[in-house]
């Protein structure tokens, strides 16, 4: 059996970058994520640059009628000779609105990938992450440390990735298995079209490229880090939210949001 890294949602974004700094570190990198022909222009740019090339599996796991996706994800993984060393689960989506306005279906959705899928990968294949003495990536979001009016179940659900995260890190480390949470502020990808924010919404300070939330969160996991919070305006930003009164946080929070 072959030992990889597995990443989920990795067609764009901070999925894509995550590939290419795991390829650019020497391993063989397994990519999943809905849109095959994004998948293998990826595939082919590591590549050429110079890479083993990764292999491509096409599963859409936030498809409401495919519950089993994470069952036909190990299948394939097993039939093809592999093992998994590390599990980066970047796979996710937000949407920006009114929770009371925005579609019940899509919110349930979100929660099925950004909680159920996500809690599924991480415990799955734990015996095979403890044998290659590897680990888990989870990327959450410095949302996960403030409630978040007018994006409220997409900050819930990255909450609730940093305590789980958090959580496993202890519980696995008599395994060897390293967990990390990485709580990136706003980076511009499809993440934003998706969820309908403009470009202006958030400060520009606290944005960051994919190319360095990746290098920081493959860094981060190696040294077996809890958290990683990249840049210093957000790891100040995540410390201040846990020090004002949650009333506060609240009302600025949802300041000038529409």
């Amino acid at each position: 059996m072959r030992s990889v890294a597995l990443i989920t949602g990795a067609s764009a974004g901070i999925g894509a970058a995550l590939a290419h700094t795991f390829a650019q570190n020497g391993h063989e990198v397994v990519l999943t994520a809905r849109r095959e022909p994004e998948l293998k222009a990826l595939a082919d740019a590591i590549s050429l640059g110079g890479h083993k090339r990764p292999h491509v599996i096409p599963i859409d796991l936030a498809a409401p009628d495919a519950p089993d996706a994470p069952g036909r994800l190990d299948h394939e993984l097993s039939s093809r000779g592999m093992e998994l060393a590390y599990v980066v689960n970047n796979a996710g989506f937000g949407l920006l609105g009114l929770a009371a306005d925005l579609d019940r279906a899509q919110q349930l959705n979100m929660i099925d990938l950004n909680i159920r899928t996500l809690t599924d990968f991480s415990l799955r294949w734990v015996d095979s992450l403890a044998r290659n003495r590897g680990g888990i990536l989870n990327v959450a979001s410095i949302a996960a440390f403030m409630p978040g009016p007018h994006m409220a179940v997409y900050h819930a659900t990255k909450a609730y990735v940093l305590s789980f995260s958090e959580a496993l890190q202890i519980e696995l480390a008599p395994r060897g298995v390293r967990v990390t949470a990485l709580c990136p502020g706003p980076v511009p990808t499809e993440f934003m079209d998706r969820a309908g924010i403009p470009k202006d919404y958030f400060p520009r300070f606290l944005g960051r490229s994919a190319a360095r939330v990746a290098r920081d969160g493959y860094k981060g996991l190696m040294q077996g880090r809890r958290v990683v919070v990249p840049g210093a305006a957000n790891k100040i930003l995540t410390v201040v939210v846990r020090l004002l009164p949650r009333w506060l946080v609240l009302i600025l929070a949802g300041a000038g949001k529409a």
